[in-house]
């Protein structure tokens, strides 16, 4: 076999994307319609496994109180309470999360605000799930 052509010893690939800090860490941001993979947010997943954790942990009767309960966690009974309205969120909107699907805006700083109770208002409050 012989080559008509030589082959190049480098090639150069230019691939458009920024960097941005997020918490602490970099993530990469690609142009609009680029398609990215999905990854879960390990920070968001902790939240919520810590929510329901707490959660059956007061409602077992383990703890009479969010502040006793934060008291033996060593957290702040408020961060707690922000924390426990995580398992009010919509059974869609957690199992994206777990999958990594969520969209970008879902972050654990944006649920950690006050939402919407009813679910249909929440995935409207989250935008695309």
């Amino acid at each position: 076999m012989s080559r008509s052509t030589p082959i190049p010893e480098t090639v150069t690939l230019h691939v458009p994307f920024r960097i941005l800090k997020r918490g602490g860490r970099k993530e990469m941001q690609v142009p609009e319609g680029a398609t990215q993979p999905r990854r879960t947010d390990n920070t968001l997943v902790k939240a919520l496994a810590r929510a329901f954790r707490w959660k059956r942990m007061l409602e077992s009767g383990e703890f009479a109180t969010i502040a006793e309960l934060a008291e033996r966690e060593g957290i702040a009974p408020s961060y707690m309470t922000r924390v426990l309205r995580l398992t009010l969120l919509a059974p869609d909107i957690v199992e994206a999360i777990l999958d990594g699907k969520q969209g970008s805006e879902v972050t654990l700083g944006r649920v950690l605000e006050p939402f919407p109770v009813e679910w249909e208002r929440q995935v409207q409050h989250f935008g695309s799930i």
